[in-house]
Parts: structure tokens; C-alpha cells; sequence
């Protein structure tokens, strides 16, 4: 390892830089999202939207207690703010659960297109050293021309190589951010369809209807 450090030449410093980042990033997204996954409970969200259907909202503070579950969040922010506007609540809310989801992503996406940038360049550097060395040396030393070159090459392997590594799990994240998004869509679209049935069933007042009648 450390002679394909020294043979890859100074660029193979920042690919290290690249590799160490992204591995350490890879770590960390993958214990978020088996939390994530840890803490999944579909039985608890279809529960909520039941008792949310049934108005009793107070069995579902209880119902949620100890949950971690970012569906739940979201859907327990709609109903605390339900008088107002359950909508942009959920939505304020889901924002910063994708956010969360979301974090480091550009950070791996733009290691995927630097790292193998970087191999090139370096090839390239090596294969204008090798060139040198020809002018200097002239055909006498052949092997010293084509050891250059084949070292060149190695910073090219290692970018290649740290960007598909990288892109792997970059993709499999990002594909779980989209299917987590839908997820909310989904289950914040049927909390508020039962809350405006209620409300248009006349069994829910909005809250500054109530404020207004208990005025007068």
C-alpha cells in the first residue's frame, strides 16, 4: 500500500483524502438508515390514521409515546397543528426529516465526480514526466520511459476505483431518501383526507371558528 502511495506520486495524497472521507461517510449513512429501518413500525402508522379517523386524538398521543419513527413525527406535527393548517405543518416537517436523510449526499456525489479526475490528472502528470525523461534520456532507457507511465497509471486505478466504490452506496442512499419521500407523501395525504371528511362530515370546527362563536 504505502509503495502505491509513494509510486502514484503527490495526487495520490488527496485521493487518501477522498477514500478516508467517503468510507468514514458510508459508515456513518449506513447506521442511519438500519436506525431508520430499526425503528420502522407500519402497524403504529396505520393505528394513528385509524384513531385519527375515529377523532380521538388524545389515544393517539398516548399510542406514539416512545416512538422514533420519522413517519410519526410528521403525522403527530399535522395533528398538533390540525386547527391551523395541518398541510404546511406536515410539510415544514418532512422537510427537515429529508434533510436529514439527505445529509452528506452532495459530499459523496461530488467524490464520485472528483476522484476520478484526480486519477487522470495524475496519469496525465506522470505520462509528462515519462515524456521528459524520453527528451532527456532519449530511447537508451526504454524501461525507465514505460515504468513511468505504468506508475502514472496508478492514480487513475485508485480514483476509478474510490468513485465506484463510492457510487454504490451513494445510490443505494439516494434511493432510499426517494422511497422514504414517498412514504410521507403517502401517509400525509391520508391523514388529511381524513381530517377534511371529518371536517366537511361537520364533526371537527376549525379552531378559530370556535374562538369566534365562544366570543359572542
Amino acid at each position: 500500500m504505502i509503495h502505491l502511495l509513494k509510486s502514484g506520486g503527490f495526487l495520490m495524497l488527496p485521493l487518501l483524502l477522498c477514500s478516508f472521507i467517503s468510507l468514514t461517510l458510508i459508515i456513518e449513512r449506513t447506521i442511519f438508515w438500519l436506525r431508520i429501518r430499526r425503528e420502522k413500525d407500519r402497524s403504529l402508522v396505520y393505528r394513528v390514521l385509524d384513531l385519527a379517523d375515529k377523532g380521538l386524538w388524545d389515544d393517539i398521543r398516548l399510542a406514539v409515546r416512545g416512538s422514533n419513527n420519522f413517519i410519526i413525527r410528521i403525522l403527530i406535527n399535522g395533528i398538533l397543528h390540525r386547527d391551523y393548517s395541518m398541510s404546511m405543518a406536515m410539510e415544514s416537517a418532512a422537510s427537515d426529516e429529508l434533510r436529514k436523510m439527505r445529509r452528506f449526499m452532495g459530499v459523496l456525489e461530488t467524490i464520485v465526480t472528483v476522484a476520478p479526475l484526480l486519477g487522470i490528472l495524475g496519469t496525465v502528470v506522470g505520462i509528462i514526466h515519462s515524456f521528459d525523461m524520453l527528451g532527456a534520456k532519449g530511447i537508451g532507457d526504454p524501461q525507465a520511459v514505460t515504468g513511468g507511465i505504468a506508475q502514472a497509471l496508478i492514480t487513475t486505478a485508485a480514483g476509478l476505483s474510490i468513485s465506484i466504490l463510492t457510487l454504490l452506496p451513494c445510490n443505494y442512499f439516494n434511493a432510499c431518501a426517494e422511497a422514504s419521500a414517498l412514504s410521507i407523501e403517502k401517509y400525509a395525504t391520508s391523514l388529511e383526507i381524513t381530517y377534511e371528511k371529518r371536517a366537511n362530515a361537520g364533526e371537527i370546527r376549525p379552531q378559530k371558528e370556535k374562538q369566534v362563536s365562544g366570543g359572542r
